[in-house]
C-alpha cells in the first residue's frame, strides 16, 4: 500500500520495535497526526482469550472521563412518556412500529451511532438484528440499551459512554478521544477503559491477558504500548 510523504514523515518517528510507556504513546499519537482535522485517537488492544467460547467473550461499557470528542447519535425505539423522555434527553431519532420498519429495509442506517430500546419492544426490535448486529449496533441489556430508563442510557451516551467488544480474532478496539485532547485526558480516558476491561477478564482466560496494545490516530502509524502498564498511567506526567 503507497502511504503520503505526511504518513512516511509520522512512521519514521515510532519505533516499531519498541514499547511505549503511555504517556509516551499519547505524545506521538498527537505529533504524529496527519489530518488536517481533529483526527480521533484509538487503541486496539490483542487479548489472551478464546472469542469462539462464550466464557470468554469480553464485551462491556465505560464513561470516559473526558468523553470521546465527539457527541454521538443516539436512536431510541420508545413509546408514550418513554419516547418523551428520550426526547427530552436529547435522543436524535425516536420511534416504534414505523422506525423499525425503516431500519429493517435498510433506512437511516447513517444517521445513528448507538441505538437504545424500552424492554417491551425488543420483541419487534429482535428482527433487527441482522441490520443492526453487524454493525455493533443491537441493543443489549448487558450495555445498559436495553432499559426503562431511556432518559439516563440517552445522556450516559452522549456524554461519553462507549462500548467495546472483542472480535473473532480476540482484538478490541475504542476511542479515547481527539488528538486536540490534553495528554493527561487521553491518558485518563484510555485509563477508565483499561481498568474496565481488565476487571472483565473471564475466568476461563488462561495466561497472558493484554498480549498488545497500541495506539494510532485516524490514518496514522501505530504506536506499540507496554502492555503491562495498567496503573499510574498519568504518574509520568506527574514526574
Amino acid at each position: 500500500m503507497k502511504r503520503s510523504k505526511s504518513y512516511r514523515k509520522a512512521d519514521e518517528q515510532v519505533d516499531g520495535e519498541a514499547l511505549y510507556s503511555p504517556v509516551e504513546a499519547a505524545k506521538l499519537a498527537k505529533s504524529t497526526s496527519v489530518t488536517k482535522f481533529d483526527a480521533t485517537v484509538e487503541v486496539a488492544l490483542r487479548l489472551g482469550v478464546d472469542p469462539r467460547k462464550a466464557d470468554q467473550m469480553v464485551r462491556g461499557t465505560v464513561n470516559l472521563p473526558h468523553g470521546t470528542g465527539k457527541t454521538a447519535r443516539v436512536l431510541v425505539f420508545a413509546t408514550g412518556d418513554r419516547a418523551e423522555e428520550a426526547r427530552a434527553a436529547g435522543a436524535d431519532i425516536v420511534g416504534a412500529d414505523e422506525l423499525i420498519d425503516e431500519i429493517a429495509k435498510g433506512n437511516r442506517l447513517n444517521e445513528f451511532d448507538a441505538v437504545v430500546a424500552t424492554p417491551d419492544l425488543m420483541g419487534k426490535v429482535g428482527r433487527l438484528g441482522r441490520v443492526l448486529g453487524p454493525r455493533g449496533l443491537m441493543p443489549n441489556p448487558k450495555t445498559g440499551t436495553v432499559t426503562p430508563a431511556v432518559g439516563k442510557a440517552v445522556s450516559d451516551i452522549k456524554g461519553g459512554k462507549i462500548e467495546f467488544r472483542v472480535d473473532r480474532h480476540a482484538n478490541l478496539h475504542f476511542i479515547i478521544g481527539k488528538v486536540s485532547f490534553p495528554e493527561r485526558q487521553l491518558l485518563e480516558n484510555y485509563a477508565a477503559a483499561l481498568d474496565e476491561i481488565v476487571r472483565l477478564k473471564p475466568s476461563a482466560a488462561k495466561g497472558r491477558y493484554l498480549k498488545k496494545v497500541t495506539f494510532s490516530t485516524s490514518m496514522g502509524p501505530g504506536i506499540p504500548v507496554d502492555p503491562n502498564v495498567t496503573r499510574g498511567i498519568t504518574a509520568e506526567l506527574d514526574a
